[in-house]
Formats: C-alpha cells, sequence, structure tokens
C-alpha cells in the first residue's frame, strides 16, 4: 500500500482551490442577481441558448406581422373613410338628379343649370377623394408609383396591381386596390356618370332617368367594394392580436429559459454566503501560522 505525505502546504492548496470554488459560485449567483439572466453565455446551458434563440427568432417574426398589421389597418381605414364620403357624395348626387326630374323647380332651366354646377363640384369633390394617399400613396392606385389614381377628367392612371401585406404564416391580404373595382369602367364608371349627369341636368332631362338606374350600379359597387374592406379590415384585426397573443406566449416561454427565479435565487446566494463563510471559518482552524507569520 502506498502511503502520501501530507503537508502543509497541500492543505493550504486544497482549501485555496476550495475556497475559490466557493467564491466563484457565488460570484456567478450574484451575477445572475444583477443581470435577472440565469443565461450569460451559451456554455451556461447549451439547450437554453438554442431554445432562447429560437424563440427570439419567432418573436422577431411575429413582431413584424403586428407591424404589418398596423399598417394594413392604416391603408384599410383610410379606403373605408373615403369610401364612405364617396357614397355621401353619390347620395348627394342621387337628391340632385331627382330634383331636376320633378316638375317643380327641377323644371326650369335656371334651376337645371344650378343643380349642374353643383353636381360638377361634386364629381370634383369625389376625384379628389379618390386621389386620398397613405404614406404618399394613392390608396385606390394599385400599385402605381405616380402621386394620383385619377386624373382631373377622371380618368384612371393606376394600374392593376393589388398591394398586399404579410400579417401571418402564409397569410396576406390586400390593402390597395385598384380604383375601378370601387368606381367602375367605361360607361358605368362614376366620374363619366357624373358628368353625363350634368349635361343632361342643362340639354336632355329626358336622359336622367337612365343616368339615375347608372348612377344607382355605381353606388351598388361601392358599397359592394366597402364591404369587402371591411371584410379586410376585421381578417386583418384578428390576425393582430393573434400575433400579438403569440408575442405573450413566446416571450413568457423565452422568459422560462432565461429569466432567473428570484426567491429561489436569493435563497441559494443566501446559502452560498454561508457556504463560503463557514469554509472561510474552517481554512482558518486547520491552516495553522507558520513562522513565517510571526515573522511578519
Amino acid at each position: 500500500m502506498t502511503a502520501y505525505r501530507v503537508t502543509e502546504r497541500s492543505i493550504s492548496t486544497n482549501i485555496l482551490v476550495g475556497l475559490q470554488g466557493n467564491l466563484k459560485r457565488l460570484g456567478d449567483i450574484q451575477q445572475q442577481l444583477a443581470s435577472g439572466k440565469q443565461l450569460s453565455q451559451p456554455s451556461d446551458s447549451p439547450t437554453g441558448t438554442v431554445a432562447a434563440l429560437q424563440y427570439r427568432g419567432e418573436i422577431a417574426t411575429t413582431k413584424q406581422y403586428s407591424r404589418n398589421a398596423d399598417d394594413a389597418l392604416g391603408w384599410l381605414g383610410t379606403i373605408d373613410t373615403s369610401v364612405s364620403s364617396v357614397i355621401s357624395q353619390v347620395q348627394r348626387t342621387r337628391e340632385l338628379v331627382l330634383t331636376g326630374m320633378s316638375n317643380g323647380v327641377g323644371g326650369s332651366s335656371d334651376a337645371r343649370a344650378a343643380l349642374a354646377a353643383e353636381v360638377d363640384q361634386l364629381r370634383a369633390s369625389t376625384i379628389g377623394i379618390a386621389n386620398t394617399r397613405y404614406l404618399d400613396r394613392p390608396v385606390f392606385g394599385g400599385t402605381t408609383a405616380g402621386g394620383t389614381a385619377f386624373n382631373s377628367a377622371g380618368a384612371y392612371v393606376g394600374d392593376t396591381g393589388v398591394v398586399q401585406r404579410t400579417i401571418g404564416d402564409n397569410a396576406k391580404v390586400s390593402v390597395g386596390t385598384p380604383g375601378t373595382d370601387f368606381f367602375g369602367t367605361g360607361s358605368n364608371q362614376l366620374f363619366a356618370v357624373l358628368s353625363d349627369i350634368s349635361t343632361h341636368l342643362t340639354t336632355n332631362p329626358s336622359a336622367l332617368s337612365t343616368d339615375l338606374d347608372r348612377l344607382d350600379k355605381a353606388m351598388q359597387t361601392l358599397q359592394t367594394a366597402q364591404s369587402t374592406v371591411g371584410a379586410r379590415y376585421n381578417q386583418v384585426t384578428q390576425m393582430q392580436q393573434a400575433a400579438n397573443n403569440r408575442i405573450d406566449d413566446l416571450t413568457a416561454q423565452l422568459s422560462d429559459v432565461e429569466d432567473i427565479d428570484l426567491p429561489k435565487t436569493i435563497s441559494d446566494m443566501a446559502l452560498q454566503q454561508a457556504a463560503y463563510q463557514a469554509a472561510l471559518g474552517a481554512a482558518a482552524k486547520v491552516v495553522q501560522p507558520s513562522l513565517v507569520d510571526f515573522l511578519r
């Protein structure tokens, strides 16, 4: 059996190693308390680090979906408000047409001329609304790079592209729609109908009946398009709420991986401090003063 000699130096060395270990564990716990995180470097927990990176990546993606939804709601809200204003203008125009068709005040040429002047004003105002912008882009212009969707004559100068926003995994919603979907095309285009109404009020009142039917069709087109905008708005709102809920869930899961359990960590620190103090006390008793200590 081999005998090993135990010296004062070996005892001191072992004690110092033990104290250093205790001090390191105490420092690690203090670092966790200071940062509030149990993961300060990948080596603390490789699996936890991988999970944390995955959670952070998914949180970033979901936050982008939520921001896209905010932008989509801005587009759709602007379109809905604009269409509501146009519908009000069309309803006023319809009243003027009925007045022009009547045999009372509308029967005189001067009165019809006044009605035609108001229709012209409504038409100009409606064209202005049709060129409404959101973030400096015409909401009824499709994907056009131009600043307007309709020119001053009421002709469509946008394109047929559709502006979309991604609001979820494999979920896209159309936010910018070509103005032809709202204001029609050809002879039934709203601005063409308004122009004909203005002309017929002063030149051919008998044609107003046909114009009224065309105006009602244009109104129906607007209302149908507005209902689709409302449906998309609700869809985006629901998807955004789902994204925000998902962010909350992922944040909680990330916190479980990264954040410390504060009561437990405080308790661990108290225990480690007690252990360190006990180790210091034991070391003071075991390591006796040497001749060198007396000579200092």
